[in-house]
């Protein structure tokens, strides 16, 4: 008996040297406001915090050793210098006693001195004046985007958050908790509002754009302005919708006004494809066709191959070409991150292998593949691309004012960036409306409209979702009506709808760069404020 015992009393012994030494597991207390520079910890523990939408939630974790102490319980094997490269803190958020969420925090963040030395630390979980800054918001950003946003529903739950240390070298192992508290959160994120005291912003003409006379259901927009204001939606800058061509909604916030550039990111990218038709009509390039093998001299470049020099332009306008590059994949070596910090992006992105086993036509997001196809046009068209960007498509508008980035080459940077004011965004999207008119005049050709509004390919994941060239593709419903919307949308919930039928454009802006909540965010603001309100009348 004592031998098959053996086995057992050892392992519970080696589990008493560990959890001897380790103690009880530590403490997580959690705060409104960041503990004062220089004391390292939150002065307070609240047992109840009442979580409104502009609340902020710090927590101090405090540990009986540091966090490299208990990954090397688990990876003896390792140096505590390699230990950060392969381990972190696991997350586990529990509301009313059941998990809803977990996540292993990537290795590298804290920093593995932290790792070696930290028992007490804050962080914030949300923190409305510095959105994104921490590794905290992060997780707790996943926990909301993957359950906590409808486990939070309006009243009273118990918010318990778990740590626990991780090693992954291949293998997920956990270990023990080593900090844990609770907090209770009277959820008040819906704001009562008083429609009496709103009022909507009056509308004014536009360099090109009247205002107009249409009825839309205005106690609605006012309810989703207050939210705006409330911080139920978050960090959104401007609303426009021109219907029929005519203002008939324009309302800013978080200190935006009418002048105002945006930094809508990746809607910049429908912009190269806008050109690349203009270039075509006016012979800097052939067609859609045309292969990159016939542009640039690639045997120059790394990995050159057959597959490289058959490269399309039509390719790179659909994300479809078969360059290893997928800014979905953080390993992809043509993830956009790799390319930033190059000095020559067009080299980064001709050097890349090709892979034609995972991409043979499929859609995958490849930033640098629009870039390579704005810095063509720049390197075909005689004075380059900004120049023939404002003569040919913003100056026809009446867009005066914005500001492109550029690459490392000086070349407009299709890859996203460029600022314009969100009524000049409006007349991007209503040019295409127009079936490529402006003022009598035809500014982009009627059929590359058309091609660019076509179903060129589905979008892996999405359920009847395609893309065009640059232009992205979904279907609304509302009021039992589909309205299908053609799209340009980028980083922090920045998108500019244009819908056919009924003739519809709507600008929205935002800065919640990086936030998973952003795109749903102005999903749901379509669908439940500003499509309802505008395609029936009201009072």
């Amino acid at each position: 008996m004592y031998q098959f015992l053996k086995p057992y009393f050892f392992v519970l012994l080696l589990f008493s040297i560990v959890t001897g030494v380790q103690g009880q597991p530590g403490r997580i207390v959690f705060d409104t406001v960041a503990p004062l520079t220089g004391t390292g910890h939150s002065t307070n523990e609240l047992s109840g915090i009442t979580l409104q939408p502009r609340t902020n939630l710090f927590l101090t974790v405090s540990l009986q050793k540091p966090l490299s102490w208990y990954l090397q319980q688990m990876a003896p094997q390792l140096s505590v210098d390699s230990l950060s490269a392969v381990g972190n803190y696991q997350f586990n958020f529990y509301i009313d006693g059941r998990l809803i969420y977990h996540t292993e925090l990537w290795p590298g963040a804290p920093r593995p001195q932290q790792q070696q030395r930290d028992t007490l630390w804050t962080k914030p979980l949300i923190d409305n004046q510095h959105e994104g800054t921490w590794w905290s918001q992060s997780a707790w950003n996943r926990f909301m985007y993957n359950g906590g946003d409808s486990a939070l529903t309006e009243g009273r739950h118990t918010l318990r958050l778990v740590l626990r240390p991780y090693v992954n070298r291949g293998q997920l192992i956990v270990g023990d908790i080593i900090a844990e508290g609770s907090v209770v959160l009277d959820v008040n994120r819906q704001p009562k509002i008083d429609l009496a005291t709103i009022s909507l912003t009056p509308v004014k003409p536009y360099n090109g754009l009247a205002v107009s006379s249409d009825a839309f259901d205005r106690n609605r927009i006012k309810q989703l302005k207050a939210w705006i204001d409330a911080g139920v939606f978050r960090h959104v800058t401007s609303i426009v919708v021109l219907k029929k061509g005519k203002i008939l909604v324009e309302e800013y916030f978080n200190g935006n006004g009418r002048d105002s550039l945006n930094d809508t990111r990746s809607v910049g990218k429908s912009f190269a494809s806008t050109l690349t038709g203009m270039a075509i009509r006016d012979h800097y390039l052939e067609s859609v066709t045309t292969r990159l093998g016939s542009k640039y001299a690639l045997q120059q470049f790394a990995h050159y191959s057959a597959a490289k020099a058959a490269v399309t332009v039509r390719e790179l306008l659909t994300m479809s070409s078969r360059f290893d590059g997928n800014d979905d994949d953080m390993h992809s070596p043509g993830n956009e991150e790799n390319m930033y910090p190059t000095d020559d992006w067009v080299k980064f992105t001709l050097d890349l292998p090709m892979d034609t086993v995972k991409y043979t036509g499929q859609w995958h997001y490849f930033t640098a593949g629009v870039m390579l196809q704005g810095s063509l046009l720049h390197q075909l068209i005689p004075g380059g691309l900004e120049s023939y960007a404002d003569k040919n498509l913003f100056r026809p508008l009446g867009i005066t004012h914005y500001q492109w980035q550029f690459t490392p080459q000086q070349a407009p940077n299709t890859a996203g960036g460029i600022r314009l004011r969100s009524l000049d965004l409006a007349k991007y999207g209503q040019l295409y409306v127009n079936r490529g008119r402006w003022n009598g005049r035809q500014v982009l050709p009627e059929h590359w409209v058309k091609e660019s509004f076509t179903h060129q390919l589905p979008i892996p994941g999405r359920t009847n979702e395609y893309y065009g060239y640059l232009f992205w593709n979904k279907t609304y419903s509302v009021k039992e009506r589909a309205m299908e919307a053609w799209y340009c949308t980028g980083n922090g919930g920045n998108k500019v709808f244009v819908f056919k039928d009924p003739e519809l454009v709507v600008v929205i802006t935002a800065t919640a760069y990086g936030q998973p909540y952003a795109h749903p965010q102005a999903d749901r603001m379509m669908t439940e404020y500003i499509l309802p309100a505008v395609i029936g009348s009201g009072p």
